[in-house]
């Protein structure tokens, strides 16, 4: 039986602060290679959908020597994301079926808190998804996705799930909070009712509730694409 995980990535490439400027943003790098080279190294395809079926932008801070360890790092992550072919070729969300896959996974960066939190077609496929028992993991910012699954009466299967996203405290840290729109993590509590978990700043830190996967910020993606291996191996592959 094929072994295939689903990337849903945002396909913007900025994020529109409160004051109206567009900030340069698109997906972490960090937060797609880390999880693509586990799964892949566990033998597992890879396909990669988005608002669209456009690729996806690489948020240009995400490949620089500050978040790449120095310049080697830096070329390492270039080269990766060049070899990562999946992320050229698209399909749009709602051309992705869930039963086709053990697992979904969405990473973060800004951009899902421009397009992928009010994405109805990834509301489908999240929703979809829960029910089917597929693993669904998503990190950092990538759960501003659940808050498209909210209706117009502030229903949402999604609603009471434990979980973790990147943290108010590390929005300012990153000194961001205080010219957003909106945090995540408020939005997560107050909008989802969700029941969200909080670990030390940019540290790993992954919450399970079911099967919603969850990591806190940068350094739990790789952790939560082990976590997500782990539970793959308990369970049959698709077909």
């Amino acid at each position: 039986m094929a072994k295939k995980i689903l990337f849903v990535i945002s396909a913007a490439d900025h994020w529109t602060l409160k004051d109206g400027t567009r900030r340069p943003a698109g997906f972490w790098a960090e937060e797609v290679i880390g999880p693509y080279e586990e799964f892949k190294a566990a033998g597992y395809e890879i396909a990669v959908a988005t608002p669209g079926g456009v690729p996806p932008t690489a948020d240009a801070v995400s490949l620089t020597p500050e978040y790449c360890g120095g310049e080697e790092g830096v070329a390492r992550m270039r080269a990766a994301l060049a070899t990562a072919s999946e992320l050229a070729s698209p399909v749009r969300i709602e051309d992705a079926a869930p039963e086709e896959y053990d697992a979904v996974f969405y990473p973060g960066g800004w951009g899902p808190m421009e397009d992928l939190s009010a994405d109805a077609a990834s509301a489908g496929l999240l929703a979809d998804a829960l029910a089917a028992g597929k693993i669904l993991a998503l990190v950092c910012h990538g759960p501003a996705a659940l808050l498209a699954t909210v209706d117009a009466a502030g229903r949402s299967p999604f609603t009471g799930y434990r979980l973790t996203a990147l943290s108010n405290a590390e929005e300012a840290i990153g000194g961001l909070a205080d010219k957003a729109r909106w945090l995540l993590q408020d939005r997560l509590v107050g909008d989802l009712g969700a029941d969200y978990r909080e670990g030390p700043e940019y540290q790993p830190h992954t919450e399970t509730d079911r099967n919603l996967y969850t990591g806190q910020n940068p350094a739990s993606a790789v952790p939560l694409a082990r976590e997500v291996l782990k539970a793959l191996s308990r369970t049959p592959a698709s077909n």
